[in-house]
């Protein structure tokens, strides 16, 4: 056989080899030779409730107030100690307060009762525009669940007064995911798992008002966190907590989604 067809048969099972190969996938959900492809979708978006897509009205400082004094304690020297920690897991909250486990499970019985009584009260109302938002990223086949600090009676209460119940595919608070709230990466994990929707991390969107909802989305991998102005805290706070993009509200979270694929 000539060298020349030799070459020739090289260099044709080299392009066979090619021709063949799977651009899969890594962990990441990312194309392992970095290409753009269908994994460059957001499939799963994570959404915050109150400050988020609930509009709060100033309800967990009232009923956290409320708590507190039916605890026989007043509520002031706390509460720049309940800002700070916005979002973070309510009982987690009572625990650094009130040190022995005892007081803080009465204290955060107190608070979700008092906020329960807020909620039952019509003093509820969702962000403007935030259902619309969820119809629209659901409409264009991304998976929406929405996570919560308050315990699953509080949320649940929440979704009633709203007439959620059947708005998303999946709603999350600290005791479905084993128990940590925010500023861990567990609810956002739980609702990957769960929903099965993402190949990797990178195809989660994680959206919230606190820096405690931008470090878990962090921490997470997800590969937008945005931040919104309609709740807790303010753009620097967001931002140095790690927020890709910082929004007035949920509202523009659709066109904000679809300008983050096409780059």
């Amino acid at each position: 056989m000539s060298r020349v067809n030799e070459t020739s048969k090289v260099t044709e099972a080299s392009k066979a080899t090619e021709v063949g190969k799977v651009n899969k996938p890594n962990v990441s959900g990312q194309p392992a030779d970095g290409t753009r492809g269908a994994t460059d979708a957001i499939k799963l978006v994570v959404l915050d409730m109150a400050g988020t897509t609930v509009a709060d009205g100033g309800l967990v400082e009232r009923a956290f107030s409320v708590a507190v004094r039916r605890m026989g304690a007043e509520p002031e020297a706390m509460l720049a100690h309940v800002r700070a920690t916005m979002g973070e897991s309510k009982i987690s909250v009572f625990r650094h307060l009130f040190g022995g486990e005892a007081k803080a499970q009465q204290a955060n019985t107190a608070f979700e009762t008092a906020y329960g009584e807020l909620v039952a009260a019509g003093h509820i109302a969702p962000v403007p525009g935030a259902r619309e938002a969820i119809e629209e990223l659901r409409a264009e086949g991304r998976t929406v669940v929405l996570t919560t600090g308050f315990a699953r009676v509080t949320q649940d209460a929440i979704l009633a007064a709203l007439g959620w119940r059947d708005l998303v595919e999946l709603t999350l608070c600290p005791a479905d995911a084993g128990g940590r709230g925010r500023p861990y990466p567990d609810m956002v994990l739980a609702a990957f798992l769960r929903t099965g929707v993402a190949d990797g991390v990178r195809e989660i969107a994680v959206v919230g008002d606190t820096s405690y909802d931008m470090l878990s989305g962090v921490r997470s991998g997800a590969r937008v966190v945005a931040g919104v102005l309609t709740g807790a805290h303010g753009r620097d706070a967001l931002e140095a907590n790690g927020a890709t993009h910082v929004l007035a509200s949920v509202a523009g979270l659709p066109a904000a989604l679809a300008a983050a694929e096409a780059q």
